[in-house]
């Protein structure tokens, strides 16, 4: 009879939703989903002097933009809550009397209880790292010696209960993946060096041991270490910037494991689809912030036009664009080929809908000394007041008849022509984009600009 598969997430409230934390919680929740099982999320908020309500509740706001839900753990409940260490004292303790009763735990001469340490091989076997075989007590422990400077002999046996009452993380961690039924332990490669200690608990508990998966770390482009400063670090970073939710996951999800194919779009459905722990990478994975845009852009491209419309919403009413204009739809589509986040939308079609436009002073210096651009300005000028039609075929036919009246190429009047309009070198196509700023707004900005020139 197979065992139904609970994995867990177990975030320490002392900051926002970190991209290393969110992709341990993902692998987590894709394999309870891929499996039919279940997602357990609990709070190691112990650290009562660096948790804070705010980061409790930046990581929650975080897991649910991501899309993973939680099957139990708070604001859900459960068959074996609390699902906050900080309310689960009485648990811990009846676990230390077996531990006591059995002449595994013992207090030292400070008042801190101990596990005693087996003095014997332990072997983990680890999905990811393989099979590693240590024996505890023969490697000893070591403490730093203020007055001698440097480490000695210590006493091997794990402190698992302060003096002043207060349980350290290991026992605590180990005990509530027993009390919890966990399964599967994915977590990242830094804590693969605890999990002797956490096996002998295990043991001595007389619980099976759950399927470790120790995921090899997250590091920068550059091999260091990411930090919670670095860009791309912040779940909450990804929010605010525009990136939808499922690119972000795709993104995460590539970070250390792979489909065994070329394929690297990914929607979350099939992610669930596919996802396998066989397809987690040995190697550390780089993170490349590029790529992440990159892959947000293919998502947003991807969406209907409502589902655009509905996500851009906010970004768009921040900026004052109206969502009433019914040229919006088509200035969406035509924006969406070329940006790569949400929030780079609303800047993308400001020309359309603002009144004035300031011209980039960049843009402007890329045409300024050019000896012909008074001449190209005035003669687009005249052939597009000429057009009764303001349609793309007649907008192409005046900058052809121009550039042929000057004995220019088209390009030379597109930049130009470009400038005028939006006050930018770059953009979305420029023919649609100027049948959606309008006849004659376009020729007032050209006016504009021959005069500032």
């Amino acid at each position: 009879m197979s065992t139904t598969v609970r994995t867990r997430f177990a975030p320490s409230p002392t900051g926002h939703l970190h991209i290393g934390s969110a992709r341990t919680a993902l692998f987590n929740w894709l394999l309870a989903r891929h499996t039919g099982g279940t997602f357990v999320l609990r709070v190691e908020d112990t650290d009562a002097a660096r948790n804070t309500e705010a980061s409790r509740d930046a990581i929650f706001s975080g897991l649910k933009w991501l899309g993973m839900d939680w099957d139990e753990g708070p604001q859900v409940g459960g068959d074996y809550g609390p699902y906050f260490q900080s309310e689960r004292n009485e648990i811990y303790d009846r676990y230390l009397a077996q531990l006591e009763a059995s002449d595994r735990a013992y207090k030292d001469e400070s008042g801190a209880t101990r596990f005693r340490m087996p003095d014997q091989p332990i072997t983990i076997d680890d999905l990811i790292c393989g099979s590693q075989t240590i024996n505890l007590k023969e490697q000893g422990a070591t403490r730093w010696d203020a007055k001698l400077k440097k480490d000695v002999a210590a006493n091997p046996d794990l402190v698992i209960r302060r003096a002043d009452g207060s349980y350290i993380f290991h026992f605590v961690n180990v005990v509530d993946d027993i009390d919890m039924k966990i399964t599967h332990v994915i977590r990242g490669e830094d804590h693969l060096s605890n999990t002797p200690k956490h096996a002998a608990l295990f043991e001595a508990l007389g619980a099976p041991l759950p399927i470790f998966v120790h995921i090899p770390l997250n590091l920068n482009a550059d091999g260091s270490k990411m930090s919670k400063r670095d860009q791309g670090a912040s779940i909450t970073d990804y929010i605010e910037q525009g990136f939808l939710p499922s690119a972000v996951c795709n993104y995460i999800a590539l970070l250390g494991w792979s489909p065994k194919d070329d394929e690297e779009i990914f929607s979350l459905e099939k992610l669930i689809k596919r996802f396998e722990l066989s397809g987690i990478n040995r190697s550390n994975s780089r993170f490349d912030f590029k790529k992440c845009l990159w892959l947000n852009g293919e998502h947003l491209r991807r969406l209907d036009a409502d589902e655009l419309l509905q996500k851009s919403t906010p970004f768009l009413t921040e900026k004052n664009i109206p969502l009433d204009d019914p040229r919006l739809p088509a200035a969406l589509q035509l924006i969406r080929e070329r940006a790569e986040t949400l929030d780079q939308i609303p800047a993308g079609i400001a020309p359309i809908f603002s009144a004035d436009i300031e011209i980039e002073e960049k843009a402007l210096a890329k045409i300024s000394g050019r000896k012909n651009i008074t001449d190209v300005l005035q003669g687009l000028h005249h052939s597009f007041a000429d057009q009764s039609d303001w349609s793309e075929e007649n907008i192409k036919a005046s900058i052809v008849a121009t550039a042929e009246k000057l004995e220019l190429k088209m390009g030379a009047l597109m930049l130009p022509c470009r400038i005028a309009a939006t006050g930018k070198a770059g953009g979305p196509d420029l023919l649609p984009l100027l049948v959606l700023i309008g006849k004659n707004i376009v020729l007032d900005r050209i006016t504009q600009l021959i005069a500032k020139l």
